[in-house]
């Protein structure tokens, strides 16, 4: 049964500066450490952590939205979850909401771990030492 992966973060940095993070793909390689080819477009691919993650642009908002289907290369071909990134001023940052539904049960908490450990921790780190 699929399950939902429910996140919200805090990063001390502009909306506009975090979307752009997630969606150009230089920032996108320098803060994950592995190379991304990202389409700014609704209905683009992306392409991201050498190939590990691709998605399909669903519907995009600068500095307010990301709605992405996502999936990780080893699945079986056509198996997405949907993605859903949600951004908010919030005092001298961003609060990040996350909601990804239709995580295959057995991945879920992998996937909701890899979140802290591919993006948020290293977001925190691209955006203090910029």
């Amino acid at each position: 049964m699929p399950s939902h992966i429910h996140q919200d973060v805090f990063i001390k940095a502009s909306p506009a500066d975090v979307y752009s993070a997630f969606m150009n793909e230089k920032q996108h390689s320098a803060f994950s450490g592995g190379k991304s080819q990202i389409s700014t477009e609704p209905g683009g691919e992306a392409i991201m952590h050498d190939g590990q993650i691709t998605a399909r642009n669903i519907e995009l908002e600068p500095g307010r939205k990301i709605v992405q289907a996502w999936r990780v290369a080893p699945w079986e071909e056509g198996q997405y979850t949907l993605l859903r990134i949600m951004l908010a001023a919030e005092s001298d940052g961003t609060r990040i909401t996350l909601d990804q539904t239709g995580c295959p049960e057995e991945m879920t908490d992998h996937l909701a771990d890899g979140w802290e450990a591919r993006y948020w921790t290293p977001l925190r780190t691209y955006f203090e030492n910029r």
